[in-house]
């Protein structure tokens, strides 16, 4: 709170000539203690010649600050408990507002702001910008961004996970769009950096290690708690989320990755160095780029790679979901090579089944020909396989086959009306028809159909009609001549005046 000089003056002039305490000049003048406190401090008057109220927590004072002296870091709370069995009377409000101001701080520390040369360094990180919701799964929206020291070019990249795989990927991307490498790369303490660090004593991902040694940079972790050595990525984090994340919309990963690229090499190239304000990032970056180190022939290989078992049924579980895989393939170990669209399922070295990736959860992700393999070298998986077509998309025909069980009735000709139903009216309809046949207690396809019918006509729409021909190919070729129907259309004419007559 700023003060008027003339309010400071009648501060000073109540506490000297007047003798007033710092309560009372608080509430004449209408305003904190702590404003008053401040004035007579910045007037050179010692905290000790304050006169203050006598405070319940005053013969506590020794021992809390001792206390602190000794243990900087102890919670407010557990301070409260101690004193509470000491003796003291207080609430846990005024006690914590009391070790926040009087608990011992660090001095504070200067800083030198950091130079590198061109093509020298580059920082990663991390940003976490919300989570994208996709069918039932939500996953983290996370942002990979890596910023050259020199120019400040920087390079983002969306990804719906912060694994390895696209940690790697993300380097790959970045390396990719500027043409070339950075000879030192400095990270947080990230697992995908790290795993284990005791003092100066570091234990990097082995992973890294060898995408470092393909593209031939040197790895460098900061040190614990110094966030500020890498501040250049984590103010681009911060202009990220206000100057392009912020209220902007997006149709997929995809899209938003497009825009992302598009404003990299848009207005964050056009802004000014921070280095040169007479240059622009785009102009400082030209400079640095041949400073790079020279991108190797080959790519580094970013697949996620996994083992997976596969149990009774043919399929592989990936990332929350079941991808199918030939039935022949059962009980074994297979490998799955997953791309961010893809997913490749290795047995040795072939490829045996190959899929678009999906980001949902719980979901079947099939080819049709490694299920109507697995149908047609056993038939009894016909019945299974419709009945499970048949209640994924109908979950009340469940509650219909039970009672058909309890009645003894055909379940393989019932799921096969059934399905019939399912192709001619739709899941909604269909639904609809069979909690109605279970309220009136008859679970057979009959009662559906005729409650579809019954429904389709209130609507006012025209009867299904099925027309099958034979499968015999002469029947099917037969050519009908038409015949003319002139004398029928004469016989309802005489029929019609000898109707006329006999009235």
């Amino acid at each position: 709170m700023s003060i008027t000089n003339e309010l400071e003056a009648k501060i000073l002039r109540y506490f000297h000539v007047e003798k007033w305490r710092i309560g009372t000049i608080a509430r004449q003048l209408g305003i904190h203690h702590s404003v008053v406190e401040r004035v007579l401090s910045q007037a050179g008057i010692p905290r000790a010649n304050f006169k203050k109220r006598v405070s319940i927590i005053d013969p506590f004072l020794p021992f809390i600050m001792e206390t602190l002296k000794k243990f900087p870091k102890l919670a407010a709370r557990r301070l409260y408990d101690m004193a509470r069995t000491r003796g003291y009377s207080g609430g846990p409000d005024h006690f914590r507002h009391f070790i926040y101001i009087h608990r011992p701080r660090a001095p504070a520390e200067a800083f030198l702001r950091l130079q590198t040369l061109p093509g020298e360094q580059a920082q990663v990180d991390w940003g976490h910008f919300g989570y994208v919701t996709t069918g039932k799964a939500k996953r983290p929206l996370m942002a990979f961004v890596m910023v050259l020291s020199f120019s400040r070019k920087i390079f983002l990249r969306f990804y719906l996970n912060q694994k390895l795989a696209n940690f790697l990927r993300g380097h790959e991307a970045a390396f990719s769009d500027w043409n070339g490498v950075p000879r030192v790369l400095l990270y947080d303490n990230l697992k995908s950096a790290t795993l284990e660090r005791q003092g100066d004593a570091i234990r990097f991902n082995p992973a890294l290690l060898d995408f470092s040694a393909h593209y031939r940079f040197e790895p460098r972790p900061v040190a614990v708690a110094r966030g500020n050595e890498k501040g250049r990525v984590e103010r681009a984090i911060r202009y990220i989320r206000d100057n392009f994340f912020a209220a902007r919309e997006w149709k997929d990963l995809d899209d938003l990755n497009a825009q992302a690229a598009a404003w990299c090499d848009g207005q964050s190239s056009d802004r000014p160095c921070p280095e040169d304000s007479t240059l622009n990032v785009r102009t400082v970056f030209e400079q640095e780029q041949s400073k790079l180190i020279v991108l190797p022939d080959n790519p580094y290989p970013t697949d996620e790679r996994e083992e997976v078992k596969i149990g009774k049924t043919p399929y592989a579980r990936f990332d929350l979901n079941d991808y199918s895989v030939p039935h022949t393939a059962v009980r074994r170990t297979l490998t799955v090579l997953a791309q961010p669209n893809k997913v490749l399922i290795l047995d040795g070295s072939n490829i045996i089944a190959e899929h678009r990736r999906c980001y949902d959860r719980g979901q079947q992700i099939e080819q049709e020909a490694h299920i109507k393999a697995l149908v047609d070298s056993k038939k009894q998986a016909r019945q299974h396989r419709g009945q499970n077509r048949l209640t994924r998309a109908v979950p009340s025909s469940m509650e219909l086959l039970i009672q058909a069980a309890d009645h003894n009735y055909h379940l393989g000709s019932i799921t096969s009306s059934l399905l019939q139903l399912l192709d001619d009216y739709g899941a909604v309809e269909l639904d609809a028809a069979i909690i109605e046949a279970l309220s009136r207690k008859v679970p057979h396809p009959n009662a559906v159909r005729i409650s579809l019918e019954r429904r389709r006509e209130k609507s006012e729409q025209l009867p299904l009609i099925h027309l099958e021909l034979p499968q015999d190919k002469r029947v099917r070729e037969l050519y009908v001549r038409p015949h003319n129907l002139d004398d029928y259309d004469k016989l309802k004419i005489l029929s019609e005046g000898k109707k006329h007559d006999n009235k």
